[in-house]
């Protein structure tokens, strides 16, 4: 039995309703496998980035937003070569790669910090008082509202 996967879809949206780019996201087949990452969640309102970045310094790494996307890219300039240094197998991967992300309208990037070989970026979700749910109270019969001014009262 065959099973439909559609992870590769949803993971490169952040912070909104995957089924609004399900149909966009299905036609893009550039989904990079390099370098890895993960998109993590903690709580209700802080996401995280978590990108594979060893082997590049902190000056060969770019965070930016523009128009709802971050773009996060790494270049490791020119190359020395080393005339003593012979690879018997090089396994470490040090190419030029960039990762894009859509965010929600309500995303913010926090920051970024390179922690252990990975580049971190913290996002928050900041919902406007207005969107945010909100209980409505419920009056009893006592309670209730006049719909009519007094001067206009009916009277039988």
């Amino acid at each position: 039995m065959n099973t439909l996967s559609l992870s590769p879809l949803f993971r490169r949206s952040v912070g909104f309703d995957r089924l609004n780019d399900l149909f966009e996201s299905a036609m893009q087949n550039d989904v990079p496998s390099y370098p890895p990452y993960n998109v993590e969640k903690y709580g209700e309102n802080d996401y995280r980035i978590a990108v594979a970045t060893a082997g590049f310094a902190e000056d060969e790494l770019d965070v930016n937003v523009e128009k709802r996307v971050l773009t996060i890219t790494a270049g490791k300039g020119e190359r020395q070569e080393d005339d003593k240094v012979q690879y018997l197998h090089q396994g470490i991967a040090q190419r030029a790669f960039k990762l894009s992300f859509r965010l929600d309208e309500n995303i913010e990037v926090q920051g970024a910090r390179l922690e252990n070989g990975l580049l971190i970026v913290d996002l928050l979700r900041v919902v406007p008082e207005e969107q945010r749910p909100r209980q409505i109270p419920i009056n009893g019969s006592q309670g209730r509202l006049e719909t009519q001014p007094a001067d206009e009262a009916v009277t039988v």
